[in-house]
């Protein structure tokens, strides 16, 4: 049995745990409140074990070693700016526990809903993106994205009945992110945004968003994960306290997408993964000439 807490004041629509492994399914709460904000809480996402887990894995990772652009395990460094900190991307290739994100249930019903092309020949998911991100004191990452002049990737949309979102992102709190942890910061219902935002600030030069008018921190305990639509402007705040603040981002779009760096799937994940999670990561499967298949969709 799902939960919903009120949208004030916060406006969040916060999604308790369920107690099996169903996938939770949206409602019209979270329907109605995912395209006014632009974004959902979801409480207790992650077990015990798995976060346990995940922060075993974050725990082996080379900070201090590994140079910009540099390969651990099958994910690369690429830092977004000099100041968001470590961030390995293709997470997917780091192992067991980051494979059972790609379609963790208590979230893959919803970026189905939201971004999978329902009712359509399309209908699917794909990632394009995954990423394990480490920030430490001092670190942000300046606002972006917005319904204004916004990529058709990111774009939010509703029509005759059905989501058409190009890009929705799953963010998982591994550690506790409140008050000077470097919360996320979203502007609620800037999706739709026809206007630029007045104070937006330079990206290139990396411009705090910590006062930016409109934007609100989404403070996460351990386990709880944030979805949004990419085109919502968002970003993450300064992290002024010790220690660590550690996330996973996953973002989901439609199987005709394709991965923004180019990163491709190792043989070794597409043989070892179940087919569901298969049929994510790789949606279309490649063909060479010569060889006698025939192209397919798989959803």
């Amino acid at each position: 049995m799902s939960q919903t807490t009120s949208a004030a004041p916060s406006a969040y629509s916060e999604i308790a745990q369920l107690e099996n492994l169903e996938a939770r399914k949206p409602d019209a709460r979270d329907d109605f409140f995912f395209d006014l904000n632009g974004f959902l809480i979801l409480k207790n996402a992650l077990d015990s074990d798995l976060l346990a887990r995940l922060n075993a894995e974050f725990d082996q990772f080379p900070h201090e070693t590994l140079p910009l652009g540099g390969w651990y395990k099958n994910a690369q460094r690429r830092d977004y700016t000099p100041e968001t900190g470590l961030e390995l991307h293709q997470a997917i290739e780091l192992g067991a526990p980051f494979e059972e994100l790609i379609d963790h249930p208590s979230w893959i019903e919803y970026v189905r809903h939201f971004c999978g092309e329902e009712k359509a020949y399309t209908q699917g998911l794909y990632i394009d993106e995954s990423i394990a991100s480490v920030r430490r004191a001092g670190g942000h990452h300046p606002v972006h994205s917005g319904g204004f002049q916004g990529a058709l990737r990111g774009a939010y949309g509703y029509k005759n009945g059905v989501f058409r979102c190009g890009q929705v992102n799953i963010i998982c709190a591994l550690t506790d992110i409140d008050e000077g942890d470097g919360p996320t910061m979203v502007i609620p219902g800037s999706h739709k945004s026809n206007f630029p935002h007045p104070g937006k600030g330079d990206y290139a030069r990396g411009e705090r968003m910590d006062h930016l008018e409109g934007a609100v921190p989404v403070h996460l305990k351990a386990g709880d994960a944030l979805l949004f639509v990419d085109g919502l402007m968002h970003g993450g705040s300064s992290r002024t306290n010790a220690g660590e603040r550690r996330i996973t981002i996953y973002r989901y779009g439609p199987i005709w997408g394709s991965q923004r760096f180019g990163y491709q799937p190792s043989n070794e994940l597409l043989e070892r993964v179940t087919p569901a999670r298969r049929r994510i990561i790789q949606p279309v499967q490649p063909i060479y000439p010569g060889e006698e298949k025939m192209g397919q969709m798989q959803w």
